[in-house]
């Protein structure tokens, strides 16, 4: 189930097209670290953005943020458990915690086989949700040879690890990482395209993709091509949530001028490396609003009391984004610019407050006293 590459005609003709509308290739890194100054590795700048219309959506400021938990390390993934504990993932560490709403934390095991180099590591976790019953977690991790999904059995250990996917293709950067269940009961994955563009539209590789699979790691029925792939043409998808319609949004990755918030819709083509933010023209699905790189670099992202809200590493804030009434995205709003540094997960708690994480020692970040820290946050 490994990636495959585009053949250089193909990707010589995605460059021909993005040429063609005047586009220049360009090169960036993912996960917020801004322009690498590399060679182009086949992808093209989209045409100007626009700014989204105001709408009608209601946006109430969020409550003060508290710290519920300190001195982690680059705490990656958060999922909640009937009982209202959490799990969470320590990218580097590989290191799998409980934590509890009063804050106490606990290491749960060391998730085996990880590999963390670069964006890589011990990256998304989720819970199924008929946990009561099957007692089913499930990560995404960085191995030695790729990025995989990894089912286990939790009832106050870890057992019966069994690889549902495999074969998704590792990189230094963009290995994409999260996991969340849908309001449809199956699971979705995002991945990366690991900085090789052209993978995102080819639909025979996992690379560039948001997977949708049964608790096997089969493609879950309805998929439109039959395969583990619900949408294609992502850079780097890093956050995924629905709202109570149903609908689902995610937050991508831009290269070196515009980051993505997603309206998900089956089998859809989001245009990477083809386009960048606005600019689809028809062909590929343009984005609900866009940000700068240096304000946004979005990762986490979660729904709660009428907005979506995404963690933003570069940007270092946590966007506030109404949504309307048919779905649609109002102005976003930056709360907590600057004050807790690189904010990675976003997930709402059964309270409905939302639990954020700092990514403040993930090598780009300025480390502070008490780094890295849990969040929780009310929102009503």
């Amino acid at each position: 189930m490994g990636g495959t590459r585009l053949s250089r005609s193909v990707v010589g003709a995605l460059l021909v097209a993005a040429i063609a509308a005047g586009c220049a290739p360009a090169a960036g890194m993912g996960d917020g670290a801004g322009p690498s100054g590399g060679q182009a590795t086949g992808a093209a700048r989209g045409g100007p953005a626009t700014e989204p219309p105001a709408g009608t959506a209601q946006a109430r400021p969020p409550g003060t943020p508290r710290t519920l938990v300190k001195d982690l390390a680059v705490p990656w993934g958060v999922a909640f458990l009937p009982g209202g504990d959490a799990l969470v993932t320590e990218r580097v560490t590989a290191r799998l915690l409980r934590v509890t709403p009063q804050g106490r934390s606990s290491a749960v095991g060391v998730i085996d086989g990880v590999s963390a180099e670069g964006e890589g590591g011990l990256l998304g976790v989720a819970v199924s949700p008929r946990y009561s019953d099957d007692h089913l977690i499930f990560v995404y991790f960085t191995a030695n040879d790729d990025n995989r999904i990894v089912r286990y059995r939790y009832d106050g250990g870890l057992s019966d690890a069994t690889p549902i996917v495999t074969g998704i293709p590792k990189g230094r950067i963009h290995n994409g990482g999260r996991l969340e269940f849908g309001p449809d009961g199956y699971l979705y994955a995002s991945t990366g395209e690991t900085g090789q563009g052209e993978m995102a539209q080819d639909r025979n590789s996992l690379g560039g993709k948001i997977l949708r699979m049964t608790a096997d790691g089969k493609p879950a029925p309805g998929n439109p091509f039959g395969t583990l792939v619900w949408t294609y043409g992502h850079r780097n998808v890093q956050g995924m949530a629905w709202s109570p319609q149903g609908r689902m949004y995610a937050t991508e990755f831009g290269q070196d001028t515009w980051d993505e918030l997603n309206l998900i819709e089956k089998g859809h083509n989001y245009g990477w490396p083809v386009v960048e933010g606005f600019g689809g023209k028809g062909r590929f699905t343009d984005p609900l609003l866009t940000w700068r790189p240096a304000e946004a670099s979005p990762s986490g992202l979660a729904y709660a009391d009428g907005s979506l809200w995404a963690a933003a590493l570069r940007g270092r804030r946590l966007w506030q984004i109404p949504l309307t009434g048919n779905g649609s995205a109002g102005r976003p709003i930056a709360r907590f610019t600057v004050e807790y540094g690189r904010l990675r997960a976003v997930t709402r708690a059964p309270d409905g407050s939302l639990w954020v994480t700092t990514s403040n020692k993930d090598g780009r970040g300025t480390p502070r006293p008490g780094d890295d820290r849990i969040l929780v946050i009310p929102t009503h």
